[in-house]
């Protein structure tokens, strides 16, 4: 058997291999990353909404009291505003039924009643005292108002009849701020209290989600999506149903929620019962791609008739 250290030698440096290996790789991820990546943004809080776009957590709350925000008016399942959406003439949104009931208003109120200052408690019992018509005038001409000045600005807003409309707005922009929105509107009676469905209506019937999404190319409009960092797959299993919006007639229809979702439905059955369609259970038969995908098994297996 020939001794090892007859044989040849050179010298190795394998710290040298490491860096180097370690450089390269390292500067091919960065470049992957910056060419193939997603931004790993932060979930839009309320307390960063109220920092962020004071104005617009003003105009929001006002217009959740006068009761002309998207959720106030948008039918089941929170209210019966509207008959909502429908397909072929058939309204399956009102047939789904109010099955989780949100007031708008106690969506500013509810939070509000919480809190101790004078002012406040003052303001929630005067709207409280008012009647409905008076209520709804008073956010409704502050809101009009709200319309008027630049950049929504509360504090230059003409004096008018707003009732206690600004001071409830204005306590809901601090409660916001200060981050006690939160809890208050995600706890809903139960122990672990996870029900976002309220502060997620509150953030849309405002612009900043919308103007924030816009800005990464996710809005209803625009072909971006976003991969959720860390849970694969995330969000490109729904690449098929967000694609129906971007195309006619979903892209102008009133009713495109319901229509894509009827669309995904009749997919779904036809991927479901595709062995018992003729003429689709036939293509494999047709179209024999799986033969050239197992070509060699097909040529080790030739088919026999009979």
């Amino acid at each position: 058997m020939p001794d090892s250290h007859s044989f040849a030698t050179r010298p190795y440096d394998l710290v040298k291999e490491f860096v180097v290996a370690l450089v390269a790789v390292s500067l091919l991820t960065v470049g992957l990353a910056a060419v193939f990546s997603s931004p790993d943004e932060p979930a839009i809080t309320l307390s960063g909404w109220a920092k962020a776009a004071p104005a617009d957590v003003v105009a929001t709350a006002t217009a959740e009291l006068a009761g002309t925000s998207v959720s106030a008016t948008y039918g089941a399942p929170y209210n019966s505003a509207a008959e909502g959406q429908k397909v072929l003439g058939l309204p399956l949104q009102k047939w789904g039924g109010v099955r989780i009931p949100v007031d708008s208003a106690d969506l500013v109120l509810g939070p509000l009643a919480t809190r101790t200052d004078a002012a406040t408690k003052g303001a929630v019992a005067g709207w409280r005292a008012a009647p409905e018509a008076t209520r709804t005038a008073w956010a409704t001409a502050y809101g009009e108002a709200l319309a008027k000045v630049t950049d929504g600005d509360p504090a230059a807003v003409a004096a008018g009849d707003y009732g206690t409309v600004p001071v409830l707005a204005a306590s809901f922009l601090d409660t916001a701020r200060s981050g006690g929105l939160e809890g208050q509107l995600v706890s809903n009676g139960t122990f672990y209290g996870g029900d976002q469905t309220r502060t997620i209506l509150l953030l849309s019937d405002g612009a900043y989600l919308e103007d924030t999404a816009r800005a990464q190319q996710l809005g209803g409009d625009q072909w971006g999506m976003m991969n959720e960092t860390g849970d694969y797959p995330g969000q490109p299993w729904m690449w098929l149903y967000t694609f129906w919006y971007q195309v006619p007639p979903f892209s102008t229809s009133d009713n495109a929620d319901a229509q894509v979702w009827a669309l995904m439905m009749v997919l779904t059955l036809g991927l479901m019962f595709l062995p018992l369609v003729p003429g689709l259970r036939d293509l494999p038969r047709l179209v024999p791609v799986h033969r050239i995908i197992w070509r060699d098994h097909y040529r080790t297996h030739p088919r026999t008739k009979g």
